[in-house]
């Protein structure tokens, strides 16, 4: 129920600010919304420009960045249509505008409030909902479950739901010792951890089946669904491969220096999760089991900041290679070696549990592309742009710092769209540069937690679950406490 009213609420919302732009002026809203592509041009605008962005302390790269939102430089004054100045050339943008009074001026940094990324309506989003997500999910699927299948046959997930049962029997207190979806979910657990995403997927929805055969009501989300969706949204991951891969590619000073910020951030927020349900589910946190279990992981992430930060870059980025992709490699080989040992039928078991993978692939079709068209809305319709421009006004109104609200997009995306929040990450960095501050904290939150309302679409709806109760309001409580521990960790670390 709570899911359908915000769902509701999404695209209403979107609905009215588009209704309002139009009002305004804006006769391409409706069209953008419905049919708009993201690589489109038919509303591209043409500006001449004077000065550089650079002396308003922008990237050397902000023409480019320009480009993504339909804003291309043109030496042709008379097909331009608008005038971009820095500061120091505001007066010749004047005598220009006087001999051409259709043309409109902006700054470099003004210019910012009216962008709008091309993005894709909601018939493209429909349709690339199936071929960009489900199709290519389906296959990973296929391959993790059926590997997944292996394994509960050679008694594999059974062996690791006991070395793990004296944790999770404190925080999934209903769920019997030795279940399967105890392996399941630590096996979800540890491939967050080691950001793979490709393998956390199968996993998870694998556990969501597990502790779905215990729900005595099906269309009802359990206190075992709930806590597990709640720490498996916080988005708990040891090394930000991705993230400092892209802060190098695009020229930072040290690409690393965001780890320790980014791994304290998402541990804050697995935390919070973990004490927000527990609470909820009056489940005492404050166990000696639970406590040496949580100072084990936390001296383990301190000890692997320690290693980390002593490398530089590209060492960074080779170790977790190293770590997360050989690990997978090697799973997939104990598995096989165990499966040998018990004299399974390995191949058989394989194909046995890739059925299922398809099978699941098909059944949440409806679900992401509901979650994603509702989304798409939001975007198109310029309602997170009015979202960052209000928070920014009422903190200059309250006269205190601002420079954070310019990394808060990705923060406001991230519960919605992972790739939508990445290109926010990227465009907070184009435009102010990677070792800004605000870029700096745009990849910290990006760091810092999951896309909640695309794993709950995911999740639930691969099991026909209908009442998700608190989950969402927990959850997204969990991320509020990442997005503060982020804000405050950038100014801790980076002024």
């Amino acid at each position: 129920m709570v899911l359908s009213r915000i769902w509701s609420a999404f695209i209403i919302i979107a609905f009215l600010v588009a209704g309002f732009k139009m009002l305004q002026g804006d006769e391409q809203i409706f069209t953008r919304m419905v049919t708009g592509k993201s690589s489109d041009k038919y509303d591209s605008v043409f500006y001449y420009g004077t000065g550089q962005p650079t002396t308003m302390a922008l990237s050397d790269t902000y023409e480019d960045f320009l480009k993504e939102y339909g804003y291309y430089k043109t030496t042709n004054l008379q097909k331009a249509t608008l005038v971009l100045t820095d500061a120091a050339t505001a007066d010749s943008a004047s005598i220009l505008k006087s001999s051409n009074p259709l043309l409109k001026i902006d700054t470099y940094v003004s210019i910012q409030k009216k962008l709008v990324r091309k993005v894709d309506g909601i018939i493209e989003t429909a349709k690339n909902a199936v071929i960009d997500i489900i199709i290519p999910l389906i296959g990973v699927l296929t391959l993790f479950m059926g590997f997944l299948s292996i394994a509960e046959k050679a008694g594999g997930v059974r062996l690791l739901s006991k070395i793990i049962w004296p944790f999770f029997s404190r925080i999934f207190p209903d769920i019997p010792k030795g279940h399967p979806a105890f392996g399941h979910m630590m096996m979800n657990f540890s491939a967050n951890l080691l950001n793979l995403d490709n393998a956390a997927t199968p996993f998870g929805l694998k556990a969501m089946e597990s502790l779905q055969e215990l729900n005595t009501q099906k269309a009802v989300a359990s206190n075992a669904q709930i806590m597990f969706m709640a720490l498996h949204a916080s988005g708990l991951t040891l090394i930000p491969v991705t993230i400092i891969g892209f802060r190098s590619g695009l020229g930072a000073q040290n690409a690393t220096d965001i780890f320790i910020p980014c791994m304290i951030a998402t541990f804050a927020a697995t935390i919070a999760a973990l004490f927000i349900v527990s609470f909820k589910q009056k489940i005492n946190i404050f166990q000696p089991v639970i406590l040496l279990w949580v100072l084990g992981i936390s001296a383990l992430i301190a000890a692997l900041v320690w290693y980390v930060t002593n490398l530089n870059a590209a060492a960074a980025k080779s170790f977790s290679g190293i770590l997360s992709n050989g690990l997978i490699l090697v799973i997939f080989l104990l598995i096989v070696l165990g499966a040998l040992y018990k004299k399974i039928d390995v191949f058989d078991a394989f194909v046995d549990g890739a059925k299922g993978g398809f099978e699941t692939g098909v059944r949440i079709i409806p679900y992401i592309v509901g979650m994603l068209v509702a989304i798409s809305m939001l975007r198109t319709s310029g309602s997170f742009d009015v979202l960052i421009n209000t928070i920014k006004s009422l903190f200059a109104a309250l006269g205190t710092d601002t420079r954070f609200v310019d990394g808060l997009p990705t923060a406001l995306i991230k519960p919605l769209s992972g790739s939508g929040a990445r290109g926010m990450m990227l465009d907070t960095m184009k435009t102010f540069g990677p070792d800004s501050f605000a870029g700096r904290l745009a990849c910290i939150l990006q760091g810092s937690s999951d896309t909640t309302f695309y794993v709950i679409a995911v999740y639930f709806g691969s099991v026909s679950i209908k009442n998700t109760r608190y989950a969402v309001g927990a959850m997204l409580l969990a991320d509020l406490v990442g997005i503060i521990t982020a804000v405050l960790l950038a100014y801790l670390f980076f002024g």
